[in-house]
């Protein structure tokens, strides 16, 4: 009997991509357009492994994060919510938890981060588009958070970001109504900063992370904290924190290249010293 050589099957594609550009900024795609980027364990762990990489580099300047294919992402993977009843309560909660805050890893970016919402982007996926600080959305995707029509509570700090970029009216009509909004509707209600043609979302993203890029990195890293989870509890509270971090700003070589490259009216190179 002859021989049957079998040809080996190519390898999988990795379910997230990461791209660093020479200019700082950093893309992640999430790369599962078969199952329109669900989050599952797999891509949990490359996610998590991919933050940590950008948390330690001292180069990064800013984050862009989109999915492949037709969708941004469709949440958590809900196929093993059947058999879920039969776990303990304690155990679910730990297990949700490592979740939300492997994904909501994102926030601790001392560097500002973009969401280029390509297509749609439900629960858990609006979740992590609220989660970054800017979004630019494709005009006819579809932005949702079903989870009561699923007879869920909504997860992943949807009840915190979505009150926090929307506002509290917005986030209670979504929320209990399960509705959907376009890219469209949702730049007309705030919940996204623009909505372009869906060929368009990731240059739109691209090109303003290349301007944030190109601005002095300590002054932008620190102006991200300031207006971190809401901004400032009140007004003395952003005197305090002004009055400390302006002056870090006006020691650095930035500040004297800025000041210098005006004069000098030609775009000022910082180097983050």
């Amino acid at each position: 009997m002859p021989h049957e050589s079998s040809t080996p099957s190519p390898e999988a594609a990795p379910v997230l991509l990461l791209e660093r550009r020479p200019d700082g900024v950093a893309v992640i795609t999430l790369n599962d357009p078969d199952r329109r980027n669900a989050m599952s364990d797999e891509m949990t762990a490359a996610w998590k492994e991919a933050i940590a990489g950008l948390r330690a580099d001292d180069k990064l300047r800013c984050v862009v994060v989109t999915g492949a294919g037709s969708a941004f992402t469709s949440g958590g993977n809900l196929s093993w919510l059947a058999d879920a009843n039969a776990v303990a309560v304690p155990a679910l909660r730990d297990r949700m938890l490592e979740f939300y805050r492997t994904w909501l890893g994102i926030r601790t970016l001392e560097v500002p981060t973009i969401a280029a919402v390509n297509g749609h982007a439900i629960g858990a996926g609006l979740s992590l588009a609220l989660a970054c600080d800017l979004r630019y959305a494709a005009a006819d995707a579809k932005l949702a958070v079903p989870f009561t029509s699923l007879g869920l509570h909504p997860g992943m700090a949807t009840t915190w970001l979505l009150p926090e970029v929307a506002g509290l009216p917005l986030a209670r009509e979504l929320l209990f109504t399960g509705r959907s909004v376009t890219g469209s509707q949702a730049e007309s209600y705030g919940l996204v900063n623009r909505a372009v043609p869906r060929e368009l979302v990731l240059q739109e993203a691209l090109d303003v992370a290349a301007r944030i890029a190109a601005q002095a990195p300590i002054a932008t890293r620190l102006t991200k904290v300031a207006l971190s989870n809401g901004g400032h509890p009140d007004l003395e509270s952003a005197l305090r924190w002004e009055s400390l971090a302006q002056p870090i700003t006006m020691a650095s070589k930035d500040m004297v290249e800025g000041l210098t490259a005006q004069r000098e009216k030609r775009r000022p190179v910082f180097t983050g010293e």
